[in-house]
């Protein structure tokens, strides 16, 4: 799993580290995102066609990275063994 996830707010499509309710943030909720902003959540339909935030989705794609090259580091470890 990865250590963000992705929220409609503020007319795009975020990416935050905060917790994430069962079934998404709920509208008007207050998330802290990636590219360093706090805005109100947006959970209709259309805000998911929402185009992304250029900030967050760099750094999602960093911390993806990071995290897929620590599991690379592991799985190496382990079949060193």
């Amino acid at each position: 799993m990865l250590p963000f996830h992705w929220v409609p707010c503020d007319g795009a499509r975020h990416a935050s580290r905060d917790t994430r309710p069962a079934g998404g943030y709920p509208t008007g909720t207050e998330v802290k995102t990636l590219c360093g902003r706090e805005l109100a959540a947006d959970n209709s339909q259309h805000a998911w066609f929402w185009g992304t935030c250029p900030d967050c989705n760099r750094e999602a794609h960093r911390l993806a990275a990071s995290r897929q090259e620590a599991q690379s580091r592991v799985q190496k470890c382990g079949r060193r063994k």
